[in-house]
């Protein structure tokens, strides 16, 4: 059963200015360019402690504003009711329900909390640095739980608002009440996670804490898209035809959301060309675009912007693939199985900046 409590968060205080400009996506979502942006856009921004020029000027910066009355420790440990209105790379409008809350990250092995992607060394090292520099997990990560969580908004005003997510305290609620018995998945944060287990190695089990959104499966905003296939400098991919040729997009795309999801499935996209590409039984579509490797590739969740880098000249091939179910995200995990990186996209990430979660160390 899952460790959680509610935690004594740290939060902007008014002296940071309005919270808008002090808010970011998470550090794995910010781009070169809009790293640069969100950086003049506040000397107090999120991003210069996600995103440092290093882990010690974050450690620096971050006890500074502690000391400054920019950053301020809550009185009183809660856990948090969040509501993200969202329009997603579909054009579809939604709301999510979620609650945030401090958890005990354990080994994989105890089967408490399940991942489904797999990870890089280097950017689990780059994470463990910040975290041992700083001692405070800055970001949330999204957890999926197996179980209605039965969230109702308050009727009163929210504690926090900001970029269409509001928040409320939910200082009564029993957090483990709301997860007990419930399969916990890593929807996005896999690299912290991972961090936290071996920063907890050294630094003792109050390291082991983490920030967590969890969102339950029933939540009729929750919306996984999937991730599709841009390669650039690729010739090969270019000139490769391998598949059924499709009169437009449209008759490709409906072909694909008619094929089987019992094997492998994509379209291919060419300037001159677009195929329905099928791969093997029990094969994934993101295995089935890896086998060609990953050297030129990019990613990216809105059709538009995969077929206009094509039209473009920018890029060789696009290949668009179907969505995954989340029951079968769920599925590969609970086998122990591993998805390819960059195989789901829940949308929207948790913003970074509401909350952080100081550490016992």
């Amino acid at each position: 059963m899952a460790d959680v409590q509610p935690f004594r968060a740290v939060r902007y205080a008014g002296a940071a200015g309005p919270l808008s400009e002090l808010v970011a996506p998470p550090y794995d979502a910010v781009s070169e360019d809009e790293r640069s942006r969100l950086l003049a856009k506040s000397p107090y921004n999120v991003v210069h402690l996600t995103l440092p020029e290093s882990a010690d000027e974050a450690a620096r910066l971050y006890r500074a504003w502690l000391d400054e009355g920019v950053l301020e420790l809550e009185s009183e440990a809660s856990s948090w009711l969040v509501a993200d209105d969202y329009v997603g790379p579909d054009g579809v409008a939604r709301e999510r329900r979620g609650v945030v809350l401090s958890l005990a990250a354990e080994p994989y092995s105890t089967r408490v909390v399940l991942p489904h992607e797999r990870t890089h060394s280097k950017i689990r090292e780059d994470r463990l640095q910040l975290l041992r520099a700083t001692g405070v997990q800055l970001e949330p990560i999204f957890l999926l739980s197996a179980r209605s969580l039965d969230l109702e908004i308050p009727e009163c005003a929210p504690d926090l608002h900001t970029d269409g997510t509001r928040l409320w305290r939910l200082s009564e609620a029993d957090p483990g009440g709301l997860v007990a018995g419930a399969e916990l998945l890593i929807a996005d944060g896999h690299h912290r996670y991972e961090s936290a287990l071996e920063f907890a190695a050294t630094a003792g089990s109050g390291g082991a804490r983490m920030m967590a959104l969890i969102v339950s499966t029933e939540d009729p905003g929750l919306q996984v898209f999937p991730t599709h296939r841009v390669f650039r400098g690729r010739p090969d991919l270019r000139d490769l035809r391998d598949g059924e040729g499709c009169g437009d997009l449209d008759e490709a795309l409906a072909l694909l959301a008619d094929e089987p999801r019992s094997r492998s499935a994509a379209v291919a996209y060419r300037k001159n060309e677009i195929e329905l590409v099928r791969g093997e039984e029990g094969e994934l579509d993101v295995e089935l675009v890896d086998r060609h490797g990953l050297e030129g590739i990019e990613y990216t969740p809105v059709v538009s912007e995969a077929t206009g880098a094509v039209d473009g000249g920018e890029a060789d091939v696009a290949f668009l693939v179907r969505a995954p179910r989340i029951g079968d995200v769920f599925a590969t995990a609970r086998r122990g199985e591993r998805m390819p990186a960059k195989s789901t996209y829940f949308f929207p990430k948790p913003l970074s900046g509401l909350l952080f979660h100081p550490l016992e160390r």
